[in-house]
């Protein structure tokens, strides 16, 4: 699909944070109408583009155009549980004209605030119904309440609905599936294919970029768009890659050969020299032959060591060239703990209980079973594991929650570490952090400035560090705002734990890659086998 006419441009942008980390520098780049899924790895600035963009920062230097409304959806978006609904929405206000109006009251203020928003309830009810949010607004009366029982993604579907009543002509969308039910990322998928004008979604949801136009990748600083799905765009990366990598190879395989080059030409170079003093010694040619001969074989001497030093200098610098493209993506190391459970041993043990969502379940697990949790979104499976946390687990366990607040914000990532593991030196936390990329001075960062990827390596770290280490893992959503590279190590990493695993995900794929073996449905009913 052709990205014209442009819908938002870039010229020459400098973004650089107010402790001198930079961005971008001199960023050039157009997206144009469609829409193009933005890929990155974590902490290369995707959700910091989106904020350029939609006007919430402003570049250091250069110039960011959008073209009409801009709507912009962010990663984390956090409620206060007492805000009503329509204010969420942003109509409250117009509610409340069109209340004074239809009163009597009203006054010219109130028909200016309303304009051509007569129908602004029944537009936002059908948005949240379109959107799946039936549940939490059945009419227009439920505008009225707050958002206290809303779960994540429906704080995110309530967000997006948001921003859709603005009629945007872009619409920014940072990780919009963190938290959805396999329904609402269908329906947030359709909202998205049926968007008339420009979206750019930062998203680690391969189906989700599956479903793209274009694939934007911000590496170093840059913006490079590839026209097609996210398979198109990986087909293209490891083609490039397949091509460095032959480049490195053909480079050291010259460098092998000039140095060889060298080594024979020094050789030849050394018996011309025995042999030029040899004559010299037994004067068998005239002196000034005897000089002429001399300097000449000097300077073809210089000419044959300076050629092939040249040339040698040549591969090495071409090797140099091949090697910075190809790609050594930082990626998380999660060396989970030797914490094998036996067949047979209990882990979980559950008995009936009544969740605060209504239902009431039970649950036993033994053995290192993987157990995925999957229902539609509030419906109690967040809920689910505060209970197993409460009274149903039988042996050491780590909860990974689904909001990551389990941090002292206040400080450090290493001092939050070394508060869940009094134990451990600080050379062993360090080290641990290191395998999480907290590097150095990235271990010192305050953990109330982590971008939602890095929130979510530092929570691993700190679970990963307790003592006793955990042989049961409970993990609520643990794939948002994880990079695609980091991803793929997680995923390795957790088919290799030999302890029990508890899931809370709606990413299928990412379920059937860590081997789950067992899926049980949360319902209204309680719980139940998957397969049933």
């Amino acid at each position: 699909m052709a990205q014209s006419p442009t819908s938002v441009s870039l010229s020459d942008v400098t973004f650089v944070w107010p402790d001198g980390s930079p961005v971008v520098a001199e960023l050039d780049a157009v997206i144009g109408v469609g829409r193009t899924g933005l890929v990155g790895l974590n902490g290369t600035g995707k959700s910091t583009l989106l904020k350029l963009v939609a006007g919430e920062l402003q570049p250091t230097s250069g110039s960011v155009t959008a073209r009409g409304v801009v709507a912009y959806l962010p990663q984390d978006l956090t409620l206060d549980s007492s805000v009503r609904v329509d204010t969420v929405l942003g109509i409250a206000h117009i509610r409340r004209a069109l209340a004074r109006i239809e009163s009597g009251t009203g006054t010219d203020a109130d028909f200016d605030t309303v304009g051509a928003a007569w129908d602004i309830e029944e537009r936002a009810v059908s948005t949240l119904h379109r959107l799946g949010l039936r549940r939490i607004v059945s009419g227009a009366a439920d505008l009225d309440r707050s958002v206290g029982e809303l779960s994540g993604g429906e704080t995110t579907l309530l967000g997006l609905t948001a921003q859709l009543l603005r009629d945007p002509d872009v619409l920014l969308l940072d990780e919009p599936t963190n938290n959805l039910d396999s329904d609402s990322r269908a329906l947030l998928a359709a909202a998205i294919r049926q968007f008339a004008g420009t979206v750019v979604v930062v998203s680690h949801d391969r189906d989700l970029l599956e479903s793209m136009d274009a694939i934007a990748e911000l590496r170093d600083g840059r913006l490079r768009t590839f026209t097609g799905t996210f398979t198109t765009y990986r087909n293209a990366i490891e083609a490039e890659q397949e091509a460095a990598r032959a480049a490195v190879r053909d480079a050291r395989s010259d460098i092998r050969k000039q140095s060889r080059e060298l080594v024979e030409a020094r050789i030849k170079l050394d018996r011309r020299a025995r042999y030029g003093r040899k004559m010299q010694e037994n004067k068998r040619e005239p002196k000034i032959v005897m000089g002429m001969r001399k300097r000449a074989a000097e300077e073809s001497a210089g000419k044959l060591r300076g050629n092939h030093i040249e040339k040698l200098d040549d591969a090495k610098q071409t090797l140099s060239q091949a090697q910075e493209s190809v790609r050594d993506d930082r990626e998380i190391r999660v060396d989970l703990p030797d914490t094998a459970v036996f067949p047979g041993q209990q882990v979980i043990v559950l008995p009936e209980t009544r969740l605060r969502s209504g239902q009431t379940v039970e649950l036993t697990a033994t053995g290192p079973e993987r157990i995925a949790l999957i229902g539609r979104n509030g419906i109690g499976k967040t809920t689910l594991l505060d209970e197993i946390v409460r009274r149903g687990a039988k042996v050491p366990f780590a909860l990974l929650p689904q909001r990551l607040d389990i941090f002292d914000d206040t400080t450090s990532v290493a001092a939050n570490v070394a508060a869940a593991a009094p134990h451990a030196s600080a050379e062993q936390i360090r080290a641990g952090l290191a395998r999480f990329l907290f590097r150095g001075s990235e271990a010192d960062a305050p953990v109330s400035e982590l971008s939602g990827g890095e929130r979510l390596r530092a929570a691993l770290a700190m679970l990963l560090a307790a003592d006793p280490p955990p042989r049961l893992l409970m993990l609520d959503e643990p794939t948002n705002n994880l990079d695609l590279p980091s991803l793929d190590h997680l995923v390795q990493a957790l088919r290799g734990f030999r302890g029990a695993l508890i899931v809370v995900s709606h990413d299928e794929r990412f379920l059937d890659d860590i081997g789950v073996t067992r899926r049980l449905v949360v319902d209204e009913k309680g719980l139940r086998d998957g397969d049933d």
